[in-house]
């Protein structure tokens, strides 16, 4: 069997235009029982691709669970980056059992499905097996989920990737979107995030435009 490489990218790869963001219950009381993830750690990854989803105009649906009466309400980086998106409330553990949020999935009209949340083993694997189960592809966002401990987040991770679901992390959405740096109506924002958000990768760009000033440039 003959195969031929040709420049362009696989069909496994993400779009801006072909995924939903669903973030499920960044909330304060979801936090607090939080221990697979340092909370800094798991705010600015959300920050991250709240940020990115917002630069690249993917449609966003943000959900929380019990809101008024005992969650608390959404991390102020996903309020930041989204400020009019609706914020819908829910009692179900499982988001997909909720029809607001499955009439805004079915708004979006999109088949690709990119979750992220807490805790990971409940308010995540519900919707990802959910989706699944409906023919939509789903992408886990590993490093914005968190649970109550390693080992649940972990074995939630496990039963979504044998289930069909796909890890991914929160750098590699921002740059899987981007993925060209000759892209240039997103290379500004692209780097912002990456500058404020992305970790190491942010301080060794702050880095080089400090030293090499307008010809740091990755494009």
């Amino acid at each position: 069997m003959t195969v031929t490489a040709t420049p362009t990218a696989g069909k496994g790869l993400l779009s801006p235009t072909d995924h939903t963001l669903l973030l499920v219950d960044h909330q304060s009381q979801m936090t607090f029982a939080t221990a697979s993830i340092d909370i800094a750690i798991l705010r600015n990854n959300t920050a991250l691709i709240s940020a990115a989803a917002r630069d690249f105009q993917v449609p966003a649906i943000l959900t929380t669970v019990a809101e008024k009466s005992f969650s608390g309400p959404l991390f102020s980086e996903i309020k930041a980056a989204f400020p009019d998106e609706p914020v819908y409330d829910r009692t179900t553990m499982n988001a997909w059992e909720d029809a607001q949020v499955t009439d805004a999935v079915n708004r979006s009209g999109r088949s690709r499905i990119v979750i992220a949340g807490l805790w990971t083993s409940v308010c995540i694997v519900g919707p990802t097996l959910s989706a699944l189960d409906q023919g939509f592809e789903v992408f886990v966002i590993t490093d914005a989920s968190g649970d109550v401990s390693v080992e649940a987040h972990e074995r939630a991770v496990q039963r979504m990737i044998q289930a069909g679901a796909q890890p991914i992390t929160s750098l590699q959405y921002l740059l899987e979107l981007q993925r060209d740096w000759a892209r240039g109506e997103t290379y500004d924002t692209t780097t912002a995030a990456a500058l404020q958000f992305g970790g190491a990768y942010g301080v060794g760009l702050q880095y080089a435009r400090a030293m090499l000033g307008e010809h740091a440039r990755e494009g």
